[in-house]
């Protein structure tokens, strides 16, 4: 028993660890580096959901996709700048938007293809921005 306690002392400890690595990053990150961060964390969202598909767990899939849903509409959407962005911002908003379409059709037919097509959008997003931190921190 004191085993058993030991171990979920460690997880927690694990965690709270872990939430404090986290917190910290974000609180030392620049602009564009929160950006990434919610592109990671929306992509981590979507292959944790497509493991609960797969595995059939249908309220854990769900809770993932509510995660990557919640990034994409209140991370990644609600950071764009429209009046200083432009049609650039424009296009990145729609993208975002069909995204999420995309996610709530997965969640609603189990379909692992809208998953994929979600995450690749989003992927493809990312390395562009990840290119952009590249470029930036050598020029």
């Amino acid at each position: 028993m004191s085993a058993m306690r030991g171990a979920a002392a460690y997880g927690r400890g694990a965690s709270a660890y872990a939430k404090v690595g986290v917190e910290s990053g974000v609180m030392s990150a620049s602009p564009h580096q929160l950006i990434v961060m919610l592109f990671d964390g929306a992509l981590a969202a979507i292959r944790t959901a497509r493991i609960h598909l797969q595995n059939g767990n249908s309220s854990e899939k769900g809770k993932a996709i509510s995660k990557a849903l919640d990034i994409v509409n209140n991370g990644l959407a609600a950071a764009l700048d429209t009046e200083q962005g432009g049609e650039i911002a424009a296009q990145l908003g729609s993208l975002y938007d069909y995204v999420a379409r995309l996610l709530l059709s997965a969640n609603l037919h189990n379909d692992t293809e809208r998953l994929d097509q979600a995450e690749k959008l989003l992927n493809d997003i990312a390395s562009a921005w990840r290119d952009i931190g590249d470029h930036g921190a050598r020029g």
